[in-house]
């Protein structure tokens, strides 16, 4: 079997707060009939579009790839592990929380039994445009039930305003909501599971409002010190690419890369890479063949595909995000790439 990149077509995915453009990101997804919140670029159902597995869901394609593909240090025996997505919101969100992984394990084995981290990298905000993620240090648990019935949960919930670049780190347990005019790419554990305590009191073409989950939510919430936020970035030069540290935790470890010029990488054996194309257009090249991308793309990067090549056409900009086979080698990799203890501790979520 070869090694080389291999992209993974998108689903979009109508939501009541989209939007009915996807342009820039998505330029032939423009005056639309319906409203997209979201593309999935590796949900379970995404189809890869070329190499050994052409034609395959990500659901079949990742039980039968072998260590050279999944990397020695990641499990293939369950779900992908990682789901990328883009949101377009045109409205607000419902305030709303995901479980852990130890909740989503005994209360939700038939939705998969995996509970919900997850982050956002904000690619552009209308002005205003904020998040709002975490309680308020006074909020307790009886208050924010009261909350809930009074329609002032947002009261309860640390609003952040948002710009293009920054970056927001939402471990589950979290409440938070994602405001109007926003396109981010969020990058969460595969997982769908959402706990709805507020929807503005929406309804449907049929007047049907959506179901909110409230003593599940009750549950699950964090209440007391909050986990979550704006991350402080680090980013450094290195081989030509100005490459910007964003979060680390045990389900994902993700960096912005941006360059102008060819640049060089190498996998780890350890794991497979996933490269998120944000902007711009080129080729990777790999064993004489070139493969080209362009803005919003999922490429999977196999763990024993060795060095390559990202040869751009112009300015490009890309998310690489992993599993980490364990946070102190994140830590280790982190400092041998010249990052302090001090910025280690602030990126990496234990």
């Amino acid at each position: 079997m070869n090694f080389f990149p291999s992209r993974l077509e998108p689903i979009f995915d109508a939501r009541p707060w989209g939007v009915l453009s996807l342009a820039p990101l998505f330029p032939e997804r423009n005056h639309l009939s319906e409203k997209i919140g979201e593309a999935w670029l590796t949900g379970e159902n995404c189809i890869f579009a070329g190499g050994p597995f052409v034609g395959s869901t990500l659901r079949d394609a990742w039980k039968r790839m072998p260590l050279q593909w999944t990397g020695t240090a990641v499990r293939s025996d369950g779900a992908f592990p990682i789901l990328v997505k883009f949101i377009f919101t045109d409205d607000k969100l419902s305030v709303q929380v995901h479980p852990d992984d130890d909740y989503a394990s005994r209360h939700e084995q038939r939705a998969g039994g995996r509970g919900k981290t997850e982050m956002w990298h904000c690619l552009s905000a209308r002005p205003g445009g904020e998040v709002l993620v975490g309680l308020k240090p006074e909020v307790t648990r009886e208050h924010f039930r009261r909350a809930i019935d009074d329609g002032g949960v947002e009261n309860c919930v640390a609003r952040i305003p948002l710009h293009a670049h920054d970056t927001i780190f939402v471990p589950a347990g979290t409440v938070h909501t994602i405001g109007a005019g926003l396109v981010l790419c969020e990058i969460q554990e595969q997982s769908d599971l959402t706990y709805r305590v507020y929807d503005y009191n929406r309804r449907d073409a049929h007047g049907e409002t959506r179901p909110l989950h409230v003593d599940k939510a009750m549950e699950v919430i964090r209440f007391g010190p909050q986990r979550g936020g704006k991350v402080q970035p680090v980013t450094i030069e290195r081989g030509g690419a100005c490459e910007t540290f964003l979060a680390a935790c045990r389900y994902f470890v993700t960096e912005r890369w941006e360059f102008s010029t060819a640049i060089s990488r190498s996998c780890s054996r350890a794991h497979f890479d996933l490269l998120v194309t944000l902007s711009g257009g080129g080729d990777f090249e790999c064993g004489g063949e070139k493969f080209p991308y362009t803005p919003a793309q999922a490429w999977l990067i196999p763990a024993a595909l060795g060095e390559y090549r990202i040869v751009p056409h112009e300015h490009t900009e890309l998310l690489r995000t992993y599993v980490p086979a364990n946070l102190d080698d994140v830590a280790r990799d982190f400092a041998a790439r010249g990052l302090s203890e001090s910025q280690i501790a602030r990126l990496v979520y234990k």
